[in-house]
């Protein structure tokens, strides 16, 4: 055990406050030296083993293993009164010891007792494994969350791996599992809980079994699974957050953890939970209200009354129901280390979560005081001024008056977090609409009431309000809908009521849009949720958050679509999260390579990380881009600087899948080309890409190749969340009938002396990914090697004039200019940066630079190469190009085609550099 760091003066004498205390001292004078020899050590790592031994000792006669329990359970908590108020101990150290006690004591009482039961019956065996069978005992609440109070029940649940019998002898009947089972927990609740001369170890509550106190004492791995699957409710998820098993084989604890988390835990947010732990909580605040009725001197109960311990509980706790099942971090079951995480996420500020660990510290030291008068188990400041006024000397205060004005500042603190979150939300519409709410069934504006909705609409400015209407209610009709829980439909339809006025202001504030349109995107999205009714919670619990979306939808058809496949983004819209500058690239490499690594040997699951923290930042951009902060160079900067990230963790993880790998870290690159490798990525680009090794192992070709295909597999599989990118590999050396992967010395043979002009032109733009940088180095140096080699400008010009008279051939015809494929287009542009590149890098190396088509356009005209005025003029005609482009590809749009007049002056500057540099277009 460790020093205490000094010795305090106490507070207040232990013996002059703690009934308990002074008792147990009267009875035996010698217990004094002991205590404070204890007293003067830390506690959190007492070894009970030891000390349970000089306790069973101290006498004449070795004591039963139940007293010397009891008194060692006494030594300790009149140790931790001494020390707390002597201001040795906090309240770390206090929960510590008495967890660590607990566990202790399960653990110490249970050994002898299934020794004797295996002595009498035989050892238990499952009827499957045919393996011996052991107890797992699960502390729920408190002690399972490492946090127990020094006078508190313990909640307890047994759990058997495998039904079965004992291995009886000759002439005995066999008890089955069940049944050895259940009178071994009957014999632990005894041992623990019976009341003797020396007390009891701990008062032990069965309550949180499955099916509570009329279900059976023990139960079976399949039992426990069958139960939450069937019949577990909401707030059981609340209590089996806290599980973890005191006693088993860690084979046994590992299959219970693999049935109990997905129950808890859910793979989606789940924000379902929050009405859930709502009405939860106002069962119990109910049953207080009722006893401070009855018994009006109880009414501050610290732990279950407003801004008390509980809902400090519950506000770390919805957290983690929510988000437990996508975040493990959110897992832990301490409701301090909980709210810690919560303030390093950014899901509470940290002001708010400082506040709320100092309100929880002074309720549970409050708690602890009023329990070490007695040894009992309550919560409530007594009524009395001599009781409030020792009460208040015990916490450190000057007087009763400062204790209750403190502990009303911070109940009111707690409950207005509380209240934040858990107060019920009622969506609905304002501005004095509520007369002219849908309604599911009679009402002047009933939703079967075409013309009622077609009124209410247009008295809200809907254009088209006809149309809108009778999509309304053809989508309320909707099978999907239908066949909703009544509860869902009813949320379903206060959103709606909701969402129609919004929709009229957003568009009206914006400027731009259209109703019918809006709704219609709304409605979609509606349907694609409706069965899974914590989306509609979602909205239904921050209203804000429908606005959010409406705005979204309003601004782009594309992110409606996006959020329509990725309902779960909608937690992005909760908070301001996705505001401020754009991804910080090293932090988020670091998270996203911990996630995978939480989930190592899941291929499923890393596969399915990867596509929802993609989606995840994807939507944080599209969020900054639709409020204007970024612009299309921006954005796509970011957006390549994002997909490098996950091609370096696909890589990373992939290699590990590949079976007999001959090196830990591989010899690998991938190198980007079109708009990943200009760095002009937009938002449902395809990733053009190729593979190249640098590695002598006569086995590497063959591994790498696997890398490769698996890669691609990874990127381009549908789970659950979706895809994260195409990938086309046609850049590859001989293209489609080349090798997938190709060794660095290869791909330079083949650059040097087989590869057309075309594939030179893409070279202008590519660059290494991810992987070995060493790799990635030599590729550059090949890159400028083949870029800067001096070409025949004759025969130059007629490679790149026949490939882009292939592609004019080639193209899809449409109404509008057509920004990327049209003459004065976005590929002129680019064709003509790439013959530049090709013609004068060997004499300005400067042009080998992948610094985009803009700044090489620039670069060209400060050498002469170009006119200087028309590349300035090309540069803004490209940026505006590709800023309509990403305009119209926002509203849903594949092809990018605007009216012609939009983009006149721009191909016109664009039709008058080529003509300069090739000629008249044929």
């Amino acid at each position: 055990m460790n020093a205490a760091p000094h010795a305090a003066p106490h507070l207040v004498d232990p013996a002059s406050y703690s009934h308990f205390y002074q008792r147990w001292l009267a009875a035996d004078p010698a217990r004094a030296a002991r205590l404070s020899a204890l007293a003067q050590l830390s506690l959190e790592r007492c070894d009970f083993g030891a000390e349970l031994q000089r306790e069973r000792d101290a006498g004449a006669a070795p004591l039963p293993l139940p007293r010397g329990l009891r008194r060692l359970r006494n030594l300790v908590v009149c140790t931790l009164i001494e020390r707390d108020l002597a201001g040795q101990a906090d309240l770390a150290e206090v929960v510590a010891t008495m967890t660590a006690l607990a566990d202790f004591a399960i653990a110490c009482a249970l050994a002898p007792l299934m020794d004797e039961m295996v002595a009498q019956h035989g050892m238990p065996t499952g009827a499957e494994s045919g393996l011996p069978q052991q107890l797992m005992v699960l502390a729920m609440g408190k002690q399972g969350g490492g946090e127990l109070n020094v006078s508190s029940d313990i909640d307890l649940i047994f759990v058997y791996p495998e039904d079965g019998d004992c291995a009886a002898g000759a002439g005995q009947r066999p008890l089955s599992n069940h049944e050895f089972f259940s009178r071994l927990g009957k014999k632990l609740i005894a041992s623990l809980s019976e009341v003797i001369e020396d007390g009891f170890v701990f008062r032990v509550d069965m309550a949180l079994r499955p099916n509570g106190n009329s279900g059976p004492l023990v139960a079976s791995l399949s039992m426990v699974e069958h139960y939450l699957i069937v019949q577990g409710r909401e707030w059981e998820r609340y209590a089996w957050v806290k599980a973890r098993a005191v006693t088993g084989t860690a084979a046994d604890i590992a299959a219970l953890d693999a049935i109990v988390r997905p129950f808890v835990y859910r793979r989606y947010l789940d924000f379902g939970v929050i009405d859930a732990i709502r009405t939860m909580h106002g069962q119990i605040r109910a049953e207080v209200d009722r006893q401070e009725r009855l018994h009006p001197d109880r009414s501050n109960n610290v732990k279950l009354g407003r801004g008390g311990i509980r809902e400090i509980e519950f506000l770390a706790q919805v957290f983690q129901l929510i988000r437990g099942g996508r975040d493990a971090a959110l897992r832990d079951r301490s409701t301090r280390a909980t709210l810690a995480v919560l303030a390093e996420k950014e899901l509470l500020p940290r002001d708010t979560v400082g506040t709320l660990l100092d309100a929880y510290t002074f309720l549970r030291n409050l708690e602890h005081r009023l329990q070490y008068r007695d040894d009992a188990q309550t919560h409530t400041v007594p009524g009395g001024e001599a009781e409030r006024a020792l009460l208040a000397t015990m916490m450190g205060l000057a007087d009763a008056a400062t204790l209750l004005a403190q502990l009303d500042g911070h109940r009111r603190f707690v409950a207005a977090q509380f209240d934040a979150i858990f107060s019920e939300k009622v969506a609905g519409s304002e501005d004095g609409e509520e007369s002219m709410q849908l309604h599911s069934s009679g009402g002047e504006a009933d939703i079967d009431n075409l013309a009622a909705i077609e009124a209410r609409l247009a008295g809200l400015g809907f254009d088209e309000a006809g149309a809108a209407a009778r999509r309304l209610m053809a989508t309320w009709h909707a099978p999907r809908l239908q066949a909703m829980p009544e509860a869902s439909r009813t949320r379903l339809l206060a959103l709606l009521n909701a969402a129609l006025p919004l929709i009229a202001r957003v568009i009206k504030e914006a400027g731009v849009g259209r109703h019918g349109a809006t709704l219609a995107r709304l409605l979609d999205f509606f349907e694609a949720v409706a069965r899974r009714a914590s989306y509609l919670s979602l909205l239904t619990e921050y209203p804000h958050t429908l606005e959010r979306v409406i705005r979204m939808m309003n601004a782009s058809g594309w992110a409606a679509t996006f959020l329509s496949q990725h309902p779960i983004l909608l937690d992005e819209l909760l908070d301001d999260r996705v505001s401020g500058a754009g991804p910080d690239c090293p932090a988020l490499a670091a998270e996203l390579q911990g996630q995978l690594d939480g989930a190592a040997g899941d291929t499923e699951r890393q596969m399915d990380i990867l596509r929802d923290f993609h989606h995840a930042q994807l939507f944080r951009l599209l969020a900054l881009d639709l409020a204007g902060e970024l612009s299309v160079e921006r954005l796509a900067d970011y957006l390549s600087a994002l997909a490098d990230l996950i091609v370096e963790a696909t890589i990373k993880a992939a290699w590990l899948t590949v079976a007999r790998r001959h090196r830990e870290v591989p010899r690998f690159a991938v190198i980007a080309y079109g708009k990943l490798g200009g760095k002009e990525l937009g938002y449902v680009s395809d990733l053009d890409v190729i593979f190249l090794f640098d590695d002598d192992d006569q086995e590497a070709a063959a591994h790498y190749a696997r890398l490769a295909q698996r890669f691609i597999t990874w990127m381009t599989a549908h789970t659950s969340a979706g895809i994260l990118f195409d990938i086309d590999t046609a850049l590859r050396p001989d293209g489609a009938s080349g090798m997938l992967v190709s060794s660095l010395s290869a791909f330079e043979r083949y650059q040097t002396s087989a590869a057309w002009v075309w594939e030179h032109q893409a070279l202008t733009r590519a660059r290494f990914c991810a992987g070995d940088a060493a790799i990635g180095a030599r590729f550059e140096q090949i890159r400028q090697l083949v870029l800067m080699r001096e070409r025949d400008d004759t025969l130059l010009r007629q490679e790149v004039l026949a490939m882009r008279a292939r592609m004019h051939k080639a193209q899809a015809p449409g109404s509008g200019f057509d920004l990327k494929q049209g003459a004065g287009g976005m590929i002129d542009i680019e064709f003509m940066v790439q013959y530049l590149v090709l013609r004068h890098a060997h004499a300005w190396p400067r042009l080998t630079a992948n610094s985009g088509n803009i700044a090489l356009l620039k670069t060209c005209g400060e050498l002469g190469l170009i006119d200087p005025a028309l590349a300035l003029a090309v540069a803004d005609a490209y940026r505006a190009m590709r800023r309509l482009q990403h305009q119209v590809r926002l509203q849903g749009q594949d092809n990018a085609r605007v009216a012609p007049a939009l983009v006149a002056g721009h191909a016109q500057a664009v039709t008058a550099l080529w003509q300069a540099m090739f000629g008249a277009a044929d």
